[in-house]
């Protein structure tokens, strides 16, 4: 059985000028213990299928499970199976890597005893033990990911949905993020939802990948699935396959000199 399905899943907005479908019908399925990585240019409905899949916003058509749970009749119960990391985070500046560990376990509903304890071990899983004592704004850019993601860890998710996760991050903190969500994956079964635009990094991490365009599913399937099925070297060369958006043309207009 699937651990999330949608069915027609749709957003739509209200603007000044009209409505605007932000996400026109998404159909979708996700395995247990699998990462998908979750593919679109610009603008294509990533951030507010997620926002949707999460509770934070109501969908305005279709339907969905989460988790066991439908999305819409019983939001709670999806909230308490899943975690959910932003693309910013939302690190308090005038608290330490500790006591933000310790206030999210007792958000979940943890005595201060277990809340110390929780965090002290997801310290050590993240590698955040000798940053305990140290203010969240003297935090690296790894270093601040790999608190978020502890954050997201706290109540033990059965999923977790990662939102442009290494976004910003120098090529040693990304790596150090995907070995953490490889392990998430191999060592407690966590479903991982990320989106990306970094396409080696959905190469390299996703069981499989779907690709959303304009608020619908427009491609599905590995990484090496796609990109047989466009004779593309790179899953690069396959993604600007399925959405038609090659790279920028070349000017070759002749400069003065």
């Amino acid at each position: 059985m699937p651990i999330i399905s949608t069915a027609g899943l749709a957003r739509t907005f209200t603007g000044r000028s009209g409505p605007v479908e932000a996400v026109r019908g998404i159909d979708l399925t996700v395995r247990p213990g699998e990462i998908l990585g979750l593919l679109g240019p610009n603008g294509a409905g990533k951030t507010t299928t997620l926002r949707m899949l999460t509770t934070l916003l109501a969908p305005t058509g279709g339907a969905a499970t989460v988790a066991g749970h439908d999305l819409v009749k019983d939001p709670a119960a999806v909230r308490r199976r899943i975690g959910y990391v932003a693309q910013s985070g939302g690190l308090d500046p005038q608290e330490t890597v500790r006591s933000e560990l310790v206030l999210q376990g007792r958000l979940y509903g943890l005595d201060r005893t277990r809340a110390n304890a929780r965090a002290e071990e997801l310290a050590v899983d993240l590698d955040l033990t000798e940053l305990l004592d140290r203010p969240t704004p003297a935090l690296s850019g790894g270093q601040r990911r790999r608190l978020d993601l502890a954050m997201g860890l706290t109540h033990r998710p059965e999923i977790l949905f990662l939102d442009e996760p290494t976004t910003g991050l120098d090529p040693g903190s990304r790596a150090d993020l995907w070995t953490l969500v490889r392990r998430l994956r191999d060592e407690h079964g966590t479903t991982v939802v990320l989106t990306t635009h970094y396409l080696d990094e959905a190469d390299a991490l996703a069981d499989r990948i779907v690709v959303v365009d304009r608020g619908t599913v427009v491609a599905e399937g590995s990484p090496a699935a796609l990109k047989a099925a466009h004779g593309a070297a790179t899953l690069q060369d396959a993604f600007l396959a399925i959405t038609g958006r090659g790279p920028a043309p070349v000017d070759t207009t002749p400069v003065a000199v």
